[in-house]
């Protein structure tokens, strides 16, 4: 019987990739070096900067606030720009703005959070700050569906370490056997729920393949309908 549903939050429950990508298109008419490049490429160039400078804030090298400003001064001076701090404020400001005006969540993640709330506790196991975390639950209305929020931020490791998710596991007072992971992130969240002893539900919403030589868990491409995802949560099958 499942006792407890963990969630990733971003790209899971949470629109961040639909959010990021309406806040790059508006940081391209900032200046005419972005405007004349191709989308794809410069969404590349500053995923390449925001997961470098993620990385030093999740270790504590780098206040967040400073490193919203330094991912755009990098991605400026990377496109030979001359550095100027003023410069890159004003297009961190512009993508910050936009990126919390578009907050949404994954279609059908209100239902389904809603739904699974009725058979077992919900936990949220996140690599991201608790203030950032908490802000995008709340203002999504999915704050009163989780009874536990873990992040790298507080608990000290980060997915896929094993000691995150048995940290969700300890607040919901579950054991692995009862448990059951959903998230769209294969090395952290599949490998990281499998290394817990928790059963994994992979959300491939892309239809990416599984790595090669790796045997996939459970599918979900989409979190609706919300009867058939429950279903699938709900099964005690182990994958």
């Amino acid at each position: 019987m499942i006792k407890a549903v963990l969630f990733d939050l971003d790209d899971t429950l949470f629109d961040h990739r639909g959010c990021a990508r309406e806040a790059l298109r508006a940081v391209q008419g900032c200046h005419d070096r972005f405007r004349s490049m191709p989308f794809d490429a410069l969404e590349r160039a500053h995923a390449r900067f925001l997961e470098e400078l993620h990385a030093d804030v999740m270790r504590g090298r780098m206040p967040l606030e400073h490193a919203r400003v330094e991912r755009f001064r990098r991605l400026l001076a990377s496109m030979d720009v001359p550095s100027a701090e003023d410069l890159a404020a004003r297009i961190a400001t512009t993508y910050r703005d936009t990126y919390r005006t578009a907050r949404r969540v994954i279609a059908g993640a209100s239902a389904l959070l809603a739904a699974v709330k009725t058979h077992a506790r919900i936990g949220i196991v996140s690599n991201n700050l608790l203030e950032e975390q908490q802000e995008k639950l709340r203002t999504c209305e999915l704050d009163e569906f989780v009874d536990a929020l873990v992040v790298s931020e507080e608990a000290g490791s980060s997915k896929p370490d094993p000691a995150i998710f048995r940290l969700a596991l300890d607040r919901l007072h579950a054991v692995p056997e009862d448990a059951v992971m959903i998230g769209d992130s294969w090395a952290a969240d599949v490998v990281g729920a499998r290394a817990a002893g928790i059963r994994a539900i992979w959300f491939n919403p892309d239809g990416a393949p599984a790595p090669t030589g790796e045997i996939a868990p459970p599918e979900l491409r989409a979190l609706e309908p919300v009867d058939g995802a429950l279903r699938m949560i709900l099964d005690t099958h182990r994958d």
